[in-house]
């Protein structure tokens, strides 16, 4: 009997690929684990063999800082507000964008536009719209609210963070729309056509069909919000620069290397990718088995 040959040729493809990633990934991530357990700062910087195992040190610091812990929190609820807002908008502007209308390549255009605009364009865009002295303030006075139009939102805990998560669903709601689509683009006509004959009205049809078949629509969105969410930095550092209460931990890790405490922020780096990798695994897991059960 013949041993099966095995040809490494098509495999050797992607050794490239996985060097790459595993120099610019895998490597980074286990160092920063390990430096995560130490206590290297400004003071050991260039001196490797003052560096020392610290344990828990970090992590207890961190948990036991209320500022960390605010970030923390406000990570999280960025990150499924957000997640929320973009997947049932997305949705929405998809099924609206899928019916047979004359403009409907340039609405879609129109709505993904703002996904690829620099993050630092929307940021002085918003911080112009909402200043004291902004658009949006001018428009609350002519229309009589003048009590409200005198709210700094960007300055205000109570608005800010608020108005930073509007700037990241206007911004990104449009990539969720393009997944959408896709998916709706897939779904077989002839469905719903089997529907019709039924006596199936719009709502049967949507909750029936359309739903079912976005399953993996909405697992690929989801999942890319999520962790688009968890990542959160450039828009609260060019919006507030983490002040009225909208730290976040990147903004936290951020400051903490730019003090030179690298253990510390090596430990707040392995908090967030653990945060990202439980939450996901959680929602992908539930989804997939949603999929599987629809």
């Amino acid at each position: 009997m013949k041993s099966k040959k095995v040809d490494f040729y098509p495999k050797s493809f992607i050794v490239p690929a996985i060097a790459i990633y595993g120099v610019f990934f895998i490597l980074p991530t286990l160092v920063g684990f390990g430096f995560s357990f130490t206590n290297w700062n400004s003071d050991n910087l260039t001196n490797w063999f003052a560096i020392k195992y610290n344990g828990i040190d970090n992590f207890k610091y961190l948990f036991e800082n209320e500022n960390f812990n605010l970030a923390l929190y406000n990570t999280v609820f960025f990150a499924l507000v957000t997640t929320f807002l973009k997947t049932v908008i997305g949705l929405l502007l998809a099924l609206g964008l899928n019916q047979p209308l004359a403009t409907k390549s340039l609405l879609r255009g129109v709505f993904y536009v703002p996904n690829i605009i620099s993050i630092i364009v929307i940021g002085l865009l918003f911080s112009s719209i909402f200043s004291m002295t902004g658009m949006f303030n001018q428009l609350l006075e002519s229309i009589g609210l003048s009590r409200l139009a005198e709210t700094n939102w960007l300055g205000d805990p109570d608005t800010a963070f608020g108005t930073v998560i509007a700037m990241e669903v206007w911004k990104a709601s449009g990539f969720s729309m393009i997944i959408f689509l896709a998916g709706l683009q897939g779904i077989p006509r002839e469905l719903y056509e089997a529907a019709t004959i039924d006596g199936a009205d719009g709502l049967k049809k949507f909750r029936n069909i359309t739903l079912p078949m976005l399953a993996p629509a909405f697992t690929i969105a989801i999942t890319i919000a999520l962790i688009s969410g968890f990542k959160v930095f450039d828009q609260v550092y060019v919006l507030t620069n983490g002040h009225s209460d909208t730290e976040v931990i990147n903004t936290f890790i951020f400051r903490a290397f730019s003090a030179e405490q690298y253990g510390r922020a090596s430990a707040m780096n392995m908090i967030l990718f653990l945060c990202i990798a439980i939450v996901n695994l959680l929602v992908i897991t539930f989804l997939r088995k949603k999929e599987v059960e629809l």
